[in-house]
């Protein structure tokens, strides 16, 4: 079983926006196209996540895990 690192949501309006980190480095998002098609799953690259996109990730990322988070993103 996957270990979890954390969750982030980045969500801006009334949809879910939720990124899931995992130790073994893989990623899986959580969001809603919009109301009547909610709670999609997609197992994201790094490379498949927007530079706007890993932008909020950081910034609303725990302080405890941000430079985890930062590696797994490849982030600058």
């Amino acid at each position: 079983m996957k270990k979890e690192i954390c969750k982030i949501s980045i969500s801006g309006n009334w949809l879910g926006d939720e990124y899931i980190f995992y130790e073994d480095h893989t990623i899986k998002r959580v969001y809603d196209n919009h109301s009547l098609n909610s709670n999609k799953t997609e197992w994201l690259e790094p490379q498949q996540i927007s530079k706007q996109n890993k932008d909020k990730l950081i910034k609303a990322c725990p302080e405890d895990y941000k430079e985890q988070i930062m590696l797994i993103l490849d982030y600058p």
